[in-house]
């Protein structure tokens, strides 16, 4: 690493300011997977306490979804006049909020709200966050710091949701969310503290930041991501019954199985940022066929522990790379509206979280068994790959003398 890095022509960073201001913004992606992931982990006593069952208090998770798809693109339109640093304080604060009412709700209907509401900066808090991470650093560097925001997210997938998890266990439910809010309070000092302020562009506008949606690249991207990334999520939102049924292991198997895709997604999200900065198309097509190959050996890895794991492993690195390429793909693709093409990248994961979900609850409940979940999922992965094949085909061909 440099021993500068300049950020703007006014200000130039130390190594170490630099490495605390990134840290700063990871760890607003720490509290923001944290919160999003450890619901799935206390479903049952989220479930117990709101007095219902566990599938219809599963519908709390898709509300927080539904903020994340909903936020983005409004909270980032409607922000781009302000200044980066603190729009990106505010919307992990709003993020801290959200938990709290989430902890302090009372009942079914409170509860969803409060998650719908605390869903809604998750996408716009990557948006702004890699916008200014990629500002940190010389252009030749920009992957690796945009990664390094998504790395939060990865990490609290191996660190943050397994301790919420055991806090909610013992301490009570609400006890995880409000631990996010000090999450959150704490990343708001940091980028306080250690990212430099940046002005306001006056100039941006609501109608300017939408203006990204007309690119032909944009939607093409975005499309990619929302259709070939539920490839992973028709496959893993399984992984419970694909270890208990398929596998016939205990449920004691079941962690290991995601300590396994944590550490995974966080290889993948370090080595995102170096790909990225070699080549960020070539990054994801070879992604998305690599995501192919591996669901399609996962079909027949599943019922044996060693490789249906090492699948996994593999699977969560090559997703994690797909998804941080995608989003600096965006934030080239966006043109002025960086923010917006960041933010949108978010949007349509999630949107491939429900899809890829469906479509391989459609197939199981087809009788093709677990196993086959698998298969959408690489069927989807394929899709994914021909879209943004045909983004790049289309871009060529615009760009020909």
């Amino acid at each position: 690493m440099v021993t500068t890095v300049e950020s703007s022509p006014q200000t130039i960073l130390s190594t170490r300011h630099l490495t605390w201001a990134l840290l700063a913004l990871a760890l607003g992606g720490f509290a923001i997977g944290t919160t999003e992931f450890m619901t799935m982990g206390l479903l049952e006593e989220i479930a117990d306490g709101i007095d219902r069952s566990n599938a219809t208090t599963g519908h709390i998770i898709t509300a927080y979804a539904l903020g994340v798809v909903v936020g983005a693109p409004v909270i980032v339109s409607l922000g781009a006049r302000l200044p980066k640093r603190e729009l990106a304080i505010g919307l992990i604060l709003a993020l801290g909020v959200g938990n709290a009412i989430t902890a302090m709700a009372s009942g079914y209907l409170p509860v969803m709200i409060a998650r719908f509401v605390a869903g809604l900066p998750h996408g716009a808090y990557f948006g702004v966050a890699s916008l200014l991470a990629a500002s940190l650093v010389r252009p030749e560097f920009k992957g690796r710091a945009v990664s390094s925001v998504m790395l939060g997210l990865s990490v609290a997938t191996v660190v943050g949701v397994p301790a919420s998890t055991v806090l909610g266990q013992h301490l009570g439910w609400r006890s995880a969310y409000w631990v996010v809010l000090a999450l959150a309070i704490a990343t708001a000092l940091m980028i306080f503290a250690f990212v430099p302020h940046s002005p306001a562009n006056r100039d941006a506008s609501v109608r300017g930041e939408l203006s990204a949606l007309k690119r032909p690249q944009v939607l093409f991207a975005v499309s990619a991501g929302m259709i070939g990334f539920g490839g992973l999520f028709a496959m893993y939102s399984y992984i419970a019954p694909l270890v208990t049924k398929v596998a016939d292991q205990s449920s004691a198997w079941i962690p290991w199985f995601l300590l396994v895709f944590g550490i995974g997604s966080v290889l993948g999200s370090w080595l995102a940022g170096i790909l990225a900065d070699w080549d960020v198309e070539r990054s994801v097509l070879l992604g998305f066929a690599g995501t192919v190959v591996a669901l399609v050996a996962f079909f027949f890895a599943a019922p044996h522990v060693a490789p249906a794991m090492i699948l996994v492993f593999t699977v969560a690195v090559i997703s994690s790379v797909v998804a941080i390429n995608l989003q600096v793909r965006l934030m080239h693709a966006a043109g002025e509206a960086q923010m917006l093409g960041a933010a949108l990248n978010h949007s349509a994961l999630n949107l491939a979280n429900g899809l890829g979900a469906w479509l391989g609850s459609v197939a199981i409940a087809a009788g093709y068994g677990y196993r086959a979940s698998s298969l959408v999922g690489a069927g989807l992965a394929v899709a994914g790959l021909a879209i943004f094949a045909s983004g790049i085909a289309v871009q060529r061909r615009t760009v020909r003398p």
